[in-house]
């Protein structure tokens, strides 16, 4: 069961996270693979959600800016679409900082970010509070593939337009990819629709320069992710032994970031025993990219259709209108 407390007034922090048996058993079974996996929401703990701020900030890191323009170009368009006062739902939220661009104009009657690093999220929600004094935020602790828990007290013939910015669609497999999409249209029901960030396929060096940045933040981000295992199942992990490696793999149309051993190892972590060859690989995320018509085919499978959509000069990165069918 969740829990909710009010910190202050307007913002009200709900924890659906998962318990520490249940990381304990999903953390395990992904390293006991082969290959091995960690899920990608481990990057985010308060130094990962950090870190991939300032990921986003990097010059070889292209999809932020060029989602951000895009919300500045087409707020208008946008807006449109949504109209006012419509219940926000953002999954992914981190600090919340595209939704900014949209709600002065917006005015819902309530905000509802969803993410998965809880103090990140409510220091967040509090900022935004301030910026926005008379916004009514609901902070939702809890991985976005569950099916989100919204504030009861909502009416459930509201709009519901939920946001998921960031292109983090790419994180899934296509059949995650599908079960998610199909568990926001069961949020918003038949009046409401998703407006998402999505990654599009482009020159190969520009893919590859993005998740292997000069400043290597990408490759300290990704290795993040083991001290997080370590501080949650009192691990030993060393991030010394372990490199960062992300590639574009054009057969599956997706991006792929490993942590490679450098060495025979052995870990322990949650009291078992984890052994590494040398070169063998730990995925961390796999980052799909699509073309515009397919995804628009694509999302007619969930319930979904494109009602518009709006990308760059450079076909770099897109933004879809969905409207529930």
């Amino acid at each position: 069961m969740g829990s909710e407390r009010k910190a202050q007034e307007g913002v009200y922090f709900y924890d659906y996270n998962l318990h520490q048996q249940d990381q304990k058993q999903e953390i395990l079974h992904g390293l006991g693979q082969l290959p091995k996996r960690i899920s990608a929401k481990y990057f985010y703990d308060q130094a990962g959600s950090e870190l991939f701020e300032a990921i986003t900030q990097l010059d070889e890191y292209y999809p932020t800016r060029t989602e951000i323009q895009l919300l500045q170009d087409y707020r208008q368009d946008i807006i449109q679409q949504a109209g006012e006062n419509a219940l926000l739902i953002e999954y992914g939220s981190g600090a919340s900082t595209k939704i900014r661009l949209l709600l002065d104009a917006l005015k819902p009657q309530a905000y509802v970010p969803l993410d998965i690093s809880k103090d990140f999220l409510f220091e967040s929600a509090i900022e935004l509070r301030q910026q926005f004094p008379w916004l009514e935020i609901h902070a939702t602790c809890l991985d976005y593939r569950q099916p989100a828990t919204l504030p009861r007290h909502f009416s459930p013939h509201a709009k519901k337009v939920a946001f998921f910015p960031g292109s983090s669609l790419g994180n899934f497999s296509p059949e995650e990819a599908l079960s998610f999409l199909n568990g926001v249209r069961a949020t918003v029901g038949d009046n409401g629709a998703l407006l998402i960030g999505v990654d599009l396929v482009k020159s190969h060096e520009v893919l590859n320069a993005a998740y292997n940045d000069s400043q290597g933040v990408t490759a300290e981000f990704n290795l993040n992710c083991l001290r997080h295992l370590n501080s949650l199942g009192q691990g030993n992990f060393n991030l010394d032994h372990f490199d960062h490696h992300a590639f574009f793999n054009a057969e599956q149309s997706r991006i792929e970031m490993h942590l490679i051993s450098k060495y025979d190892q052995v870990v322990s972590l949650f009291n078992e025993r984890l052994r590494f060859k040398q070169g063998e690989a730990i995925i961390t995320e796999y980052s799909y990219k699509f073309d515009l018509e397919g995804f628009q085919q694509f999302v007619q499978r969930s319930g979904f259709q494109c009602e518009q959509y709006w990308t760059d000069e450079n076909q770099y990165f897109a933004l879809f209108w969905l409207k529930a069918v």
